[in-house]
């Protein structure tokens, strides 16, 4: 049975807040978190660390309330979602009628590009509308970028306020934000000639050539033979859907490795491909998912030059 805001609601009540103080986040989220544990229902957090910080002295005293690390729960859009049906999925079977979640999706206020997140924010109501969970998503007004919150605000079917309603959004658009928003900046590098460029090549040639240009950063052995199974995915995606020709290009940083899978064509129809394990509704989508839980700083973009898969493993 479902409690609060969302009993009448079927399947994610998918919720943002606006706050602009630390007062405004508690006056949000401790009745929302107190309420979940009184109903007995599962009820997790995951903020970033100074947020989850204040909330914890808030409720250090209510039993039930699980808090999340941050950086393992919001490590990459596709991850996420997916981490989010299997924690839901196992309580639902342990028998809750609901879970409560409280979240803060990544930002360039919080140290992390915004476009996957947005199109994370856009997809989870399709890759979660059929699970009992009421999750809110808070964004602080203090460090959001003006962007982001405009999005945020196209995002989200509902908003709680700091006075206690739960309202439905009127502007709520999703399609406003992932179909109109410009394609994500190249990243610095990208200026430089590359230190690799393949043209056409077969998924066994682009691994051990992005392989060999990982030599020259600093990132970690696991991160690297993470990018080289998403390298080889989308390179495969690119020949089997792409236009040719494909092009490779890779470059290293003491810090990072940057690859960008170009082909002539349009990319994928469906804006959030990638997101969700769908290939039957989206050509690619099963290789761009692979990749999406692999690498946690994916883009995609399309433009005058093609469909571009832009990958990046940092140390």
């Amino acid at each position: 049975m479902r409690t609060g805001a969302a009993a009448d609601h079927i399947g994610y009540f998918h919720e943002t807040c606006f706050v602009g103080s630390d007062d405004e986040l508690l006056d949000v989220v401790v009745p929302f978190l107190v309420g979940g544990a009184d109903a007995d229902e599962p009820t997790l957090v995951s903020l970033d660390d100074r947020s989850a910080a204040v909330v914890h002295r808030a409720v250090s005293d209510v039993a039930g309330v699980t808090f999340l690390p941050h950086a393992s729960q919001y490590a990459s859009p596709a991850a996420t979602i997916k981490q989010y049906r299997d924690v839901v999925e196992s309580h639902v079977a342990a028998g809750a009628g609901q879970v409560r979640a409280v979240g803060s999706v990544p930002h360039p206020g919080l140290g992390a590009p915004w476009d996957g997140w947005a199109r994370y924010e856009a997809a989870i109501d399709r890759a979660l509308a059929d699970l009992p969970l009421w999750g809110i998503c808070p964004y602080d007004t203090r460090i959001t970028p003006d962007d982001v919150l405009a999005d945020a605000e196209l995002l989200h079917p509902h908003v709680a306020t700091t006075d206690g309603r739960h309202a439905t959004n009127a502007r709520f658009a999703p399609e406003a934000v992932v179909t109109r928003r410009s394609p994500p900046a190249p990243d610095p590098l990208e200026a430089w000639p590359p230190a690799l460029v393949q043209v056409e090549p077969t998924p066994a040639a682009a691994r051990h050539g992005v392989h060999d240009v990982s030599r020259r950063s600093g990132v970690g052995p696991a991160a690297v033979d993470d990018l080289l199974v998403a390298v080889s995915e989308v390179v495969t995606n690119a020949l089997t859907h792409g236009r040719p020709p494909v092009v490779l290009r890779a470059w290293a940083a003491p810090d990072r490795v940057v690859v960008a899978v170009n082909d002539q064509g349009p990319g994928p129809a469906d804006p959030l491909v990638g997101l969700m394990p769908h290939p039957d509704r989206s050509p690619g989508g099963l290789g761009l998912w692979i990749a999406h839980q692999l690498c946690g700083d994916i883009s995609l973009a399309t433009d005058a030059d093609g469909f571009t898969v832009r990958l990046i493993a940092r140390r």
